[in-house]
């Protein structure tokens, strides 16, 4: 062979080597590299993505009692790159809605995503659903999806179960688990359980043809994954005491809240006025909020967990303790009383009682000379240097109670309430401020306001002798109740408990003759409580009580608001013995049966 014709060999050989090479690389960029994107367009040309929504998890009464459920509804909805020509004036003729609605949704759709599907018509009528099945090869680029809608066994307690509506964007950019059109809790333990409740997403990739009809499964179902349920929840409501408390509210404005002292869990929390948690479901939810948000009385205001109200003469006993603790009163300690309290031109009245008044009989009668001169000699304590380091060392008792902080119930949206501050009472009075210019603070007025759970709370920890546990509505997650709320925990509070006997043998003697709530007792019952009655510049007085039973091992803690109610033994203290006695006895019949028909009534009536 010449070496010229072994050189074109050569030459010939290094070209198709070369061009081996080529073919080689590019075969390994797109196995390696480009194999990913082009099955992804194959899957978005040839197949559409189903979401398949997990089942939300139910919510149960502490006893299983069904509160929550679900039920199947259906959403049509669009890929806005798939869509062909279609009978638009059919379509809308099926949904009930005119083609510049229609229009607007598809221009809306293409603005959000043109591979990704948007929501047409949520919550299809039956007939619609019907027809839209056997019709669905008709319009390309549409399909219909299941999933599931909240629906209520219950007329009421909508404050503590919340609700859900449709993601927003922020929720959608915040988390990647959400779409458009999907539901997340909003407010109750809807959303502080939303992970709990929500489950998780499956998907199905089905093949479809050019007209979008699905001709089984893509890959069979190597890409499919299946939905993770959401997790039930056990809720530590008693749904017979939460029910009557709303019968009791059912004409009045106010608030109930009911604990068990030694676990911290809520028996009962129900508000007035308030609204059936179904009209914030189905497709009446946003007409119905809008409606809810703006009717005057507030109906979506929990006013349990938000509304600071002046605690009045239930915020003796607390009152009593921290003056027990301070060392400024014994139990022996006596103060006059002579229709109130009077220091120079300033009274602050009372009802006739004997007097002096002792610390027992001062809880009993609820005696307000009493505990003036008791807040007084508080913050006025020779041990601190100024009347500002008294107030400050009240304040910090109050704090341990749950006063002026949050409770962190397992609900969001609480408030802190209200309590006063040496800042507060120097810009008001000045910096040589005294304990009379504030005074009425020691009768639970004033500055000081205390939300109804507050109220429950504080008087669970008299119950329990000096401490308390986390209020929480819920017991357990998962239908096997493996797990439970964190951080519960036993709260003590800054009072030594050697002084809790004392306070608790005085609330006992409140359902006793000569006891403001002695009308209201409820036979073979031994019961403790003490009667409010909350001055209201908005108008009549409010009527509170609060009270536990029985006196030793209680089981229930509750609080009671009635707004414009007036006296605390006229409406508060009946509604909490009979709803104490409903829990205790376990038993729909009453020994009272007057005074329950009374209840029944209007406050105005």
């Amino acid at each position: 062979m010449s070496k010229q014709t072994s050189n074109k060999l050569w030459v010939f050989y290094s070209i198709l080597i070369a061009v081996g090479l080529v073919f080689l690389y590019r075969i390994t960029v797109l196995q390696l590299f480009k194999g990913e994107d082009y099955l992804k367009q194959a899957l978005r040309n040839s197949s559409t993505e189903i979401t398949l929504h997990p089942v939300r998890g139910t919510i149960y009464d502490r006893n299983g009692k069904l509160i929550v459920y679900n039920d199947y509804v259906y959403d049509l909805l669009v890929v806005p790159i798939k869509t062909e020509s279609f009978d638009t004036l059919e379509l809308c003729r099926i949904l009930e809605i005119d083609t510049s609605e229609l229009e607007q949704k598809l221009r809306k759709a293409k603005s959000f995503s043109s591979r990704k599907p948007s929501l047409v018509a949520k919550n299809l009528s039956t007939p619609a659903y019907s027809v839209l099945q056997e019709n669905l090869f008709r319009f390309p680029g549409f399909y219909i999806e299941s999933k599931t809608d909240r629906k209520y066994k219950v007329k009421g307690m909508a404050h503590v179960l919340g609700y859900t509506s449709e993601v927003n964007k922020n929720d959608i950019e915040n988390d990647p688990y959400y779409k458009q059109g999907d539901l997340i809790g909003v407010t109750g333990i809807e959303k502080s359980y939303e992970k709990e409740l929500r489950g998780k997403n499956g998907v199905r990739v089905m093949i479809v043809d050019k007209h979008n009809i699905e001709k089984g499964n893509f890959a069979d179902g190597f890409y499919d994954t299946e939905p993770i349920p959401g997790q039930d929840l056990f809720t530590t409501i008693d749904l017979n005491l939460q029910e009557l408390a709303e019968t009791f509210l059912s004409n009045k404005t106010g608030s109930i809240v009911a604990i068990e002292p030694a676990t911290g869990e809520v028996l009962c929390i129900a508000n007035s006025p308030g609204y059936d948690p179904n009209e914030l479901s189905g497709p009446e939810r946003n007409k119905n909020f809008r409606k809810l948000l703006v009717d005057p009385k507030k109906p979506l205001f929990n006013r349990a967990l938000k509304a600071p109200y002046p605690p009045g003469s239930t915020f003796k006993p607390i009152q009593a303790l921290i003056g027990l603790q301070e060392g400024v009163i014994t139990p022996q300690t006596a103060f006059p009383c002579y229709r109130g309290y009077i220091l120079g031109n300033r009274k602050v009245g009372c009802h006739a009682h004997a007097s002096p008044v002792n610390l027992k009989y001062s809880i009993q009668t609820s005696c307000n000379a009493y505990y003036c001169y008791l807040f007084r000699d508080i913050v006025d304590n020779p041990i601190y240097s100024n009347v500002s380091e008294g107030l400050n060392a009240w304040i910090a008792h109050l704090n341990t109670f749950g006063l002026g902080i949050l409770t962190d119930i397992d609900i969001p949206g609480e408030s802190k309430g209200i309590l006063p501050s040496v800042n507060l009472y120097k810009r008001v009075f000045g910096k040589n401020w005294r304990s009379s210019n504030v005074i009425s603070v020691g009768i639970g007025q004033g500055e000081v306001g205390v939300t109804p759970l507050q109220m429950a709370n504080y008087t669970a920890i008299i119950a329990n002798r000096g401490y308390f546990i986390r209020p929480h509505v819920v017991k357990y997650v998962g239908r096997n109740k493996a797990r439970k709320p964190s951080n519960l925990q036993k709260h003590n509070v800054s009072i030594d408990t050697s002084y809790f006997p004392l306070i608790v043998d005085a609330m006992n003697l409140v359902y006793q003759p000569g006891g403001t709530a002695f009308w209201s007792s409820i036979p073979g019952l031994n019961l403790c409580g003490k009667t409010g009655t909350a001055q209201n510049p908005h108008g009549n007085d409010h009527s509170i009580f609060i009270g536990f039973g029985p006196k030793d091992n209680p089981k229930i803690a509750i609080a009671v608001i009635i707004e414009n109610g007036g006296f605390g033994a006229t409406w508060a203290a009946p509604i909490a013995s009979l709803l104490m006695e409903r829990y205790l006895k376990q038993s729909n019949e009453t020994a009272k049966p007057e005074m329950y028909k009374r209840m029944l009534n209007p406050v105005n009536k």
